[in-house]
C-alpha cells in the first residue's frame, strides 16, 4: 500500500484548456458554424464533409479549434476556444422569439416558422438556429403524415408537447435538438 511520496498521483495536477476532452454538446456549436460556412460558401462539400467528421471524432478541444481555424472573424488570430465561450449569449429578446418559433410551429405547423425564417432569422444565430429546428421538425411531421396516409397525424399531439418543452429550453437560454428530425432546412 502506497501512502504520499513517490508512488502517489498528484491530484492537484491541472490539466491546460487545449488539453481538455469535449462532449457531444460541445462539438454542435462546431457542427453548427461549419455548416452555416458551407451554407455562406466558405466551404466546398467535401471540404464540409471533411471537417464534420473531424468535429464529430474530435477528443480535445484543440482539435475543435483546429476545424474552426480559419472560419473566425478575425483572421490572423488563434481560434477562441470553447472552454473560454460565454454560455448566456442570446438576449431576453431572442429567447423569445426563439420560444415564439416553437410555440407557432406547435399552433400553424411549418407556416409561422416558415415566416419567421424569412423575417427574423438574420438577428442572431440563436433565433435562427431555433427556427430552423422547430421548422424541420413540422416539416418531418407533416411528410409522415403524408407518407403513412394520414395516421402520422396522431404524432401531433405528442408534438405538442415537444414543442413546449423546446420553448421552455428556449427561454431559458438551453440548446435543444428536436429527435427523429429530418434536416431538411440548414
Amino acid at each position: 500500500m502506497v501512502r504520499g511520496g513517490h508512488g502517489a498521483h498528484d491530484q492537484s495536477m491541472t490539466i491546460p484548456a487545449p488539453s481538455l476532452r469535449v462532449s457531444h454538446a460541445e462539438r454542435e456549436p462546431v457542427v453548427e458554424r461549419l455548416q452555416q460556412a458551407y451554407a455562406e460558401g466558405r466551404l466546398d462539400k467535401s471540404e464540409l464533409d471533411l471537417r464534420l467528421h473531424l468535429a464529430m471524432t474530435a477528443v480535445t478541444r484543440s482539435d475543435l479549434d483546429a476545424v474552426l481555424y480559419d472560419l473566425n472573424p478575425d483572421t490572423g488570430t488563434k481560434p477562441k476556444s470553447l472552454a473560454t465561450a460565454e454560455p448566456g449569449e442570446a438576449t431576453a429578446e431572442q429567447r423569445v422569439l426563439a420560444a415564439l418559433a416553437h410555440v407557432l410551429g406547435a399552433v400553424t405547423l411549418f407556416v409561422g416558422p416558415l415566416v419567421m425564417l424569412c423575417t427574423r432569422a438574420r438577428r442572431s444565430p440563436y433565433v435562427r438556429r431555433h427556427i430552423v429546428s422547430a421548422l424541420n421538425f413540422q416539416l418531418t411531421l407533416l411528410l409522415v403524415t403524408i407518407v403513412t396516409f394520414g395516421l402520422g397525424g396522431i404524432v401531433y399531439a405528442v408534438a405538442w408537447i415537444v414543442a413546449a418543452v423546446a420553448a421552455l429550453l428556449a427561454l431559458a437560454g438551453t440548446p435543444f435538438r428536436y429527435p427523429f428530425t429530418l434536416r431538411i432546412v440548414r
